[in-house]
């Protein structure tokens, strides 16, 4: 299993998430500051099996928007999980 970790926008987190609903995939949002996006951020953690990485990082890339004077959509940390468990 992967945890993904996605800084993106605040203004892209409402499309984003739905779309990830309509995966399927559980997402948690974290509220946040700092520099990654030099604007308004939010982080999502989401947690996939390897075989779904590909498909949320289109996703993320699709759903995203371009800011102006800033190249980046999203800064993405993939982790492993060594453990997951419901309790």
């Amino acid at each position: 299993m992967k945890i993904i970790l996605a800084v993106i926008r605040d203004s892209d987190e409402a499309q984003v998430v739905e779309e990830m609903v309509k995966l399927g995939l559980r997402v948690t949002r974290m509220a946040g500051t700092g520099g990654f996006l030099r604007r308004g951020n939010v982080t999502l953690m989401i947690g996939v099996e390897e075989e779904e990485l590909p498909t949320v990082m289109d996703l993320i890339k699709k759903t995203c928007t371009v800011a102006e004077g800033f190249e980046n959509r999203a800064v993405i940390f993939v982790l492993n999980a060594i453990d997951f468990k419901k309790v």
